[in-house]
């Protein structure tokens, strides 16, 4: 296919400029739709249906293209590190978790604060930063032995998917999904651009596994995912003479300028910075537990959620409903927290003895 196409750029270089493009249409649809994991599990009660239904739809038209481009033979997923069978279960779990209380402390997960740093949300971009260096320190650096000893916790299965047809768990997923998230939905036009997001899902999978298929020049299968891109698009940023550029900094840098123009061009960008110490702390350390969190499991809400669903893997999965279940915790930690305080403050003092 790649050959046939007369391409005078190598797969590299090519795949940087796809990872650029469905960047820039991720960005711009996210911006529009506010697509983000955590307002469906954890934000405000009021948003969380509607927020639900836009990401079920994206997840939606992510299974079925994805499983259709797998029934075509477009391509496969039997040797990608989602389906392993040795499920590093342990590692998801704590990852999941970790992923979930941080992207609840910073107030989005890493896909929705990459948008934010678009439309001038400073607090988003030194996340970023943050999130990538502990990442990188997890995936290679000093924190690379935690990952070792919780990643060699495994359980061996006979098979890393969904056990069954593949066929039947698909129209299950797509029924599921859909219904909910016309059934939830508040906005039709947002319903549409979750399911346009959705669809990147496949379009990814496909130009990195088929169209720029080279057995001379192989490059990765990759999809949507934010936490290996964002380390890598940090360290190419100050020594590109020596890292090159793959689909993840594409997509990252086209991210970043699909939600700028979109927040350019509807009067929604705003220059936003931390308020208190206090809350740069809470950021600081959310950003550190997602970065090493998000390596754990494998992925992020969209990495292992949206992108990694569509495999029907099981470790995908497990990280997505631990990433949940975390967030969960966090939010409910966070609302007691607060009514506690607000109630003491409340409370009348005592007077003092005569």
């Amino acid at each position: 296919m790649y050959e046939s196409l007369g391409l005078e750029l190598a797969p590299r270089q090519a795949a940087v400029i796809l990872g650029l493009v469905i960047g820039v249409l991720f960005g711009a649809l996210a911006e529009v739709s506010r697509f983000c994991f955590r307002r469906s599990v954890a934000g405000p009660k009021g948003e969380r249906g509607a927020a639900a239904g836009v990401w079920l739809a994206g997840l939606a038209t992510a299974v079925l293209g994805t499983q259709l481009a797998v029934a075509q033979g477009l391509i496969s997923f039997a040797d990608h590190r989602f389906l392993t069978p040795d499920l590093p279960w342990l590692a998801i779990v704590i990852g999941g978790v970790m992923f979930g209380v941080g992207m609840v402390l910073t107030r989005g997960c890493v896909s929705r604060l990459t948008v934010l740093s678009g439309s001038g949300n400073l607090r988003a971009a030194l996340v970023l930063v943050v999130f990538a260096v502990v990442a990188h320190a997890t995936l290679k650096g000093i924190l690379a032995p935690l990952r070792t000893t919780l990643g060699g916790v495994t359980l061996s299965l006979d098979k890393a998917a969904l056990p069954g047809s593949g066929l039947i768990w698909t129209v299950l997923i797509v029924g599921a999904a859909a219904i909910a998230a016309w059934r939830l939905a508040t906005s039709k036009r947002d319903l549409a651009l979750g399911a346009l997001i959705g669809l990147l899902v496949p379009a990814a999978w496909i130009g990195t596994g088929f169209v720029l298929f080279d057995e001379f020049d192989p490059i990765a299968m990759e999809s949507l995912s934010f936490t290996s891109p964002s380390a890598e698009t940090l360290f190419w940023s100050v020594a590109a003479s020596s890292i090159p550029a793959g689909f993840g900094t594409g997509l990252i840098g086209g991210v970043i300028l699909g939600a700028l123009v979109s927040s350019l061009l509807s009067d929604r960008f705003r220059w936003q910075s931390f308020e208190s110490p206090r809350q740069t702390g809470r950021y600081m350390a959310g950003a550190a537990l997602m970065g090493v969190g998000g390596v754990l499991a494998s992925g992020c809400t969209v990495g292992a959620g949206l992108a990694g669903v569509p495999s029907l893997s099981l470790a995908a999965i497990l990280a997505l409903v631990s990433i949940a279940l975390g967030g969960v915790i966090a939010a409910r930690i966070i609302r007691d927290g607060a009514s506690l305080s607000a109630a003491s403050q409340a409370k009348p003092q005592a007077q003092p003895a005569e």
